[in-house]
């Protein structure tokens, strides 16, 4: 009885626990031990309301997903797994669950190369939770990598946001019509993008010689380079670009110099196809194109002025030549000499129109300067005239009626013309200062009546001449208005 009494107080005064010490030389190894079992006697290594805080252990006590512990699962893995997760079982206590280990198919390469694959055969306690991360995409998203795109179904995409392999493009031909339809979408991250895509893949002289005629890409490409700071690239591009454009305006200048029209037309012709932007080639055509038409028209208009067959060129000789004038001086050349010609004929001012694509407002004021010049009323009235589909007439102006009575006004126009066209200004003050200014006296009065302004009309009638037709015309309505 004594001895088991000894065995008791031995037992509840005895400890497996060493106190720390600085010269316990195997503390670090002790505690190493006694970590490993209590990892090993833990009931639940996974809670699903902690599942984000905890790190798994594998049994050797080292983290999981560490490449010394894949290597050693690597090598283990050529055995059965099964047997591994009995023994394990048999060692535990019955009281408490062990952790199952798992047949791994990590891989130094695989972990370097971010490609992880965890065989689930394993794992078959419920318990148990898989941290491997599913990097797969769907099968969705597939087809933006792998279907045949078209260069305008490509940007499409790309203007959309999303992914789409340049690669594919291989062809200088597919990567220019990449490139124009980039442009043409007029996205400027699209635009970049190809850039990048075409400067990694072209050479420089290649990519330089088809930037010359894409005035857009180039831009985008210079403000690309400045942003990321390759000046190299960025100078030897500015310098052949400034150098090509000096070149071609030099050469597009020589014109000036060239005094016979002939010899002028034929050398603008060659200019035509110089490598210039789509915008200045335009320019340069129609210049082209206008010169054309001025020699054309300067002949005739010789012919006829000096066989006297027209009349208004006896009665309004020819003060200069048409020949390298502007296009809206020939506009209005055309519009004071040949204004009623059929569109057919080069001379016609409808046919400059047409043509040259010039805007409405500029062509309004351009006749409107001629014809009021000529004093051809009429013409000026058909100007603005238009007819409804139900045959109404109504006269409109894409440039306000305030201007066309202010042209009309430089070139005297009588004070009923005056007056027909400030009637037909919306704004009230505005009729109001251009009637009093030009003395349309009628409209003065016709306004006050309508605002019903019994003292307007009554000062106004101070500024008019005594006994006049305007005088009257204000008794008249002064005394209906106090009738009414």
């Amino acid at each position: 009885m004594s001895r088991a009494r000894a065995d008791e107080e031995e037992y509840w005064h005895s400890s497996k626990f060493r106190a720390f010490t600085f010269d316990d030389e195997d503390d670090e190894l002790s505690q190493l031990k006694e970590s490993k079992r209590a990892v090993n006697s833990l009931r639940d290594i996974v809670d699903d309301d902690d599942d984000d805080d905890l790190e798994r252990v594998s049994w050797s006590g080292e983290p999981v997903g560490s490449i010394s512990w894949s290597i050693k699962e690597t090598a283990s893995s050529s055995t059965s797994s099964l047997e591994g997760r009995d023994s394990s079982l048999q060692k535990g206590s019955s009281s408490y669950a062990a952790f199952p280990k798992q047949v791994s198919s990590y891989s130094l390469s695989s972990l370097f190369k971010g490609e992880l694959c965890l065989s689930l055969s394993a794992l078959s306690d419920t318990g148990v939770k898989n941290y491997a991360p599913e990097l797969r995409r769907p099968k969705a998203e597939y087809k933006d990598y792998s279907s045949d795109w078209s260069p305008k179904d490509t940007v499409r995409r790309m203007q959309r946001g999303k992914i789409c392999s340049l690669e594919r493009f291989r062809s200088l031909h597919d990567k220019l019509v990449l490139l124009d339809e980039a442009v043409a979408g007029h996205d400027g991250n699209v635009i970049t993008a190809v850039l990048i895509f075409l400067k990694r893949t072209l050479r420089r002289e290649i990519l330089f010689r088809e930037l010359e005629v894409r005035q857009v890409a180039l831009c985008h490409l210079i403000h690309f380079l400045k942003e990321t700071g390759e000046q190299k690239l960025l100078l030897d591009l500015l310098r052949l670009c400034f150098f090509s454009l000096s070149l071609q305006l030099s050469q597009y200048r020589e014109h000036l110099n060239i005094q016979d029209v002939e010899k002028r037309r034929e050398f603008l012709k060659g200019c035509i196809g110089l490598p210039f932007s789509a915008e200045d080639t335009s320019h340069i055509q129609d210049h082209y194109t206008l010169l054309e038409r001025q020699i054309i028209i300067e002949a005739n208009d010789r012919h006829l002025e000096t066989a006297g067959q027209s009349e208004i060129f006896r009665k309004y000789p020819r003060k200069a030549s048409i020949l390298n004038m502007p296009l809206v001086t020939t506009l209005f050349y055309s519009c004071f000499y040949h204004y009623t010609e059929a569109e057919g004929t080069f001379s016609s001012p409808t046919n400059l129109k047409k043509t040259f694509k010039i805007p409405d407002k500029q062509y309004v004021l351009t006749a409107l300067a001629a014809r009021a010049k000529l004093r051809a009323w009429d013409d000026v009235d058909a100007l603005f005239t238009t007819k409804n589909w139900l045959g109404y007439t109504k006269k409109k102006a894409p440039i306000g009626f305030h201007r066309v009575v202010e042209i009309l006004q430089r070139n005297n126009a009588p004070v009923q013309v005056l007056q027909e066209y400030v009637r037909l200004v919306e704004d009230v003050e505005t009729r109001l200062n251009l009637a009093t200014k030009y003395k349309c006296h009628d409209v003065v009065i016709e306004t006050y009546r309508d605002l019903k302004d019994r003292i307007q009309l009554t000062a106004y009638k101070c500024k008019v001449e005594r006994g006049s037709a305007e005088e009257e015309k204000i008794n008249s309505i002064l005394n209906n208005m106090v009738r009414n």
